[in-house]
C-alpha cells in the first residue's frame, strides 16, 4: 500500500497525528495503515506550503532520493538558499524530515501520496452567521 498524508482545509491545525506517525517511524515502528492527517486552517495557508515550488520540490525528494538539501538544489535548478527557506518550511508542517548524514542533511519523504479534503460549506456557514 502507498503511504498517504491525508490534508484537512478548514480544521483546527493540529500536527500530533502526523508527528506520532514520523516518530513511529524513526525508531522503526509499524505505522497504522489509516494516513496520517496534517489539518490546515484555512486555503491561503494550503495554497502557501502546497505551492508549485514546494510541490517540485517533494517530488524531487520523492523520485530522486537526493543525500542533501545541495543536492535537491541541482535537481531542480533552482538556487541553495531559496531551496533550503523552502525545506525548512516543509519541516515546520511536518511535510519533510531532515536526518543528519555527516555534515549534509538529507530531506526524507515518508508518503508517496496526499490526499486532500476541502470543506467547501466552512466558509458559507461562516457568511450566514455574520
Amino acid at each position: 500500500m502507498i503511504p498517504t498524508l491525508h490534508v484537512e482545509i478548514g480544521t483546527t491545525t493540529d500536527h500530533s497525528d502526523l508527528e506520532d506517525s514520523l516518530a513511529a517511524l524513526d525508531v522503526g515502528e509499524d505505522v497504522d495503515l489509516q494516513p496520517a492527517t496534517l489539518s490546515i486552517e484555512n486555503l491561503e495557508t494550503f495554497g502557501q506550503i502546497f505551492r508549485p515550488s514546494n510541490l517540485e520540490l517533494l517530488e524531487a525528494i520523492v523520485e530522486n532520493d537526493p543525500s542533501s538539501i545541495r543536492e535537491l538544489a541541482q535537481i531542480v535548478g533552482r538556487h541553495l538558499p531559496e531551496v533550503t527557506n523552502n525545506i525548512n518550511e516543509l519541516v515546520d508542517y511536518g511535510l519533510v524530515e531532515l536526518e543528519r548524514d555527516g555534515r549534509a542533511k538529507r530531506p526524507v519523504v515518508w508518503y508517496d501520496e496526499i490526499d486532500v479534503d476541502i470543506r467547501l460549506d466552512h466558509h458559507s456557514t461562516d457568511i450566514a452567521h455574520a
